[in-house]
């Protein structure tokens, strides 16, 4: 079993981060009936549904709707939203009650958006009733050595909904039961034609615990695929297994177990070469 899937809901987004790579693709968002059988053909082969890759989630009017299909379909679902719709949809999440929900509060800076107190409320008014209810609730600031100078300004905000001090960790701190806090780094996304990151060595996690689905069906190897560079297949009109045994994908896979990358985009990984992430031990 593949641990996650990064299943695109929709690629549409309302907001305009400096950080994101966009996606040249058509704006699309999946049906009922799209989710249904896609969902049908990813279960009993993943563990945790992400309901993200580009676009944001919060923006899908069958959003509740999803998240139950998820649950009742035995995976485990997440979310990955900018937060700036989380009044709005506060009523439908609780509701719903995905397992996690990771909010990137960069992104208010990232669209050189100024005076977030009303952002950090609606956020934290959330959070503390989600977490309350079972929810696990992540506040990302991945933004280390980037759009990082609100960062003082988020935090004395925060601290007004719950109060400091708050449990250090390796990434952060958590707040309360089910809020943490979580920093990381600024990364480039993997660009076919940079040659900034170029390494013949390189070992990822792809196809091996992750794996990427568009709003169109095109299966990735993995979430920063955002534009469809690597398509392995369509699950539309192919089932996984059948899919992922594929020339392209095996290639890739084997490769990775030799520290070598089959395909131009990940040799170019920024994400990798700069976090550090996927050394195999």
């Amino acid at each position: 079993m593949i641990s996650r899937c990064y299943l695109e809901i929709t690629n549409i987004c309302n907001l305009d981060c400096v950080f994101c790579p966009k996606t040249k693709r058509a704006g699309r968002s999946l049906s009922i009936e799209d989710f249904d059988l896609l969902t049908d053909r990813l279960r009993n082969e993943i563990k945790f549904l992400y309901f993200h890759l580009m676009g944001e989630p919060l923006m899908h009017k069958h959003l509740k709707d999803f998240i139950l299909m998820a649950k009742d379909k035995g995976f485990i679902p997440v979310l990955t939203t900018n937060g700036t719709l989380i009044r709005q949809r506060a009523e439908a999440l609780l509701e719903a009650h995905p397992h996690k929900i990771q909010i990137s509060l960069h992104s208010h800076e990232g669209n050189g958006k100024e005076h977030p107190e009303e952002y950090i409320q609606h956020i934290m008014q959330y959070a503390t009733r989600a977490a309350a209810d079972g929810t696990i609730v992540v506040l990302r600031l991945w933004n280390q050595g980037g759009l990082d100078a609100a960062n003082e300004h988020l935090l004395q905000l925060m601290e007004a909904y719950i109060p400091r001090p708050w449990t250090e960790r390796y990434d952060g701190y958590k707040l309360l039961d089910n809020i943490y806090l979580e920093y990381d780094g600024v990364f480039e996304w993997p660009d076919a034609e940079s040659e900034e990151y170029e390494s013949e060595e390189v070992f990822c996690y792809a196809l091996r615990n992750q794996i990427g689905v568009l709003v169109d069906g095109t299966v990735v190897p993995c979430c920063l695929d955002h534009d469809g560079d690597i398509p392995l297949g369509n699950l539309f009109q192919q089932s996984l297994s059948e899919i992922l045994a594929s020339p392209r994908a095996r290639a890739l896979y084997d490769g990775f177990s030799h520290h070598m990358a089959s395909e131009p985009l990940c040799r170019r990984c920024g994400y990798a070469a700069v976090a550090k992430r996927f050394r195999k031990k």
